[in-house]
């Protein structure tokens, strides 16, 4: 029978953690990468029985994430954020598949995620499918500041059920993801020499909102549609917004 280690990435979660946690008790093996939390992250965590790993540095999620599984000694390795888990069916198919004799050497995920507590069912927030599951030895997380994914070397097969995600919690919750990952995003931007005009910001911020609430039937989903296309925007400008403030600084 194969076994499984599970790898989870925290820091400051000890509202998620434990639900995150006690959905992968199934395991083998729980790896946790804390990244200097100052609440009961760490304490849930090891009462949950996961392996926990302090760090002083933020490396980016794809080297923290791989820091995680560099520690992971079992034969597959299932990734998680802190804010996701796993419901019964998935479990079942998790078990199911590493226990195969198959040459797949990963899977891909559905994703469902929460706006505000709501399933996001369109949009291009479903079905967000995602490399998370891997041999161990076949695959890392590119090292992006954002935008990271498992790269998985060998055939890769697709699973049915879903990883259950709570993406966005509150509307304050979402101004400081956007201020976060639009600041980290108009860095890799930079990064890669693209640079940004004054106009750029809300040509692009529009084009995102339309994207998500027309062309991908965002308006499917009522209200929620409407602020996952409002979140879109702001970050979208946000982002090309500060890209274009270091263009001119540069």
């Amino acid at each position: 029978m194969s076994t499984l280690s599970v790898t989870v990435i925290a820091k400051n979660e000890e509202a998620s953690i434990a639900r995150c946690l006690e959905s992968v008790s199934f395991a083998d093996e729980i790896i946790l990468v804390d990244s200097g939390s100052t609440d009961r992250t760490i304490e849930i965590a090891r009462s949950l029985g996961a392996k926990v790993t302090q760090t002083s540095d933020w490396p980016g999620f794809g080297a923290q994430f791989n820091r995680a599984i560099d520690r992971a000694t079992q034969e597959w390795i299932f990734s998680l954020d802190a804010d996701e888990w796993i419901e019964a069916p998935l479990a079942r198919e998790i078990q199911k598949v590493i226990g195969d004799t198959s040459s797949v050497t990963g899977y891909r995920v559905p994703r469902r995620s929460r706006f505000c507590g709501n399933v996001v069912r369109h949009s291009g927030w479903w079905p967000d499918y995602t490399p998370r599951l891997v041999r161990n030895g076949h695959g890392r997380f590119s090292e992006e500041i954002v935008h990271l994914h498992l790269i998985i070397n060998g055939t890769i097969g697709h699973l049915t059920n879903p990883i259950e995600h709570d993406s966005i919690t509150s509307w304050e919750d979402a101004n400081d993801k956007i201020e976060r990952y639009s600041t980290a995003a108009a860095i890799q931007l930079a990064s890669r020499g693209r640079r940004a005009m004054p106009t750029t910001a809300p040509l692009r911020g529009a084009a995102a909102f339309l994207k998500a609430y027309l062309l991908r039937a965002g308006f499917l989903d009522g209200r929620t549609g409407l602020m996952v296309a409002e979140y879109n925007y702001r970050y979208t400008y946000q982002k090309w917004h500060k890209l274009a403030r270091m263009s001119k600084q540069s």
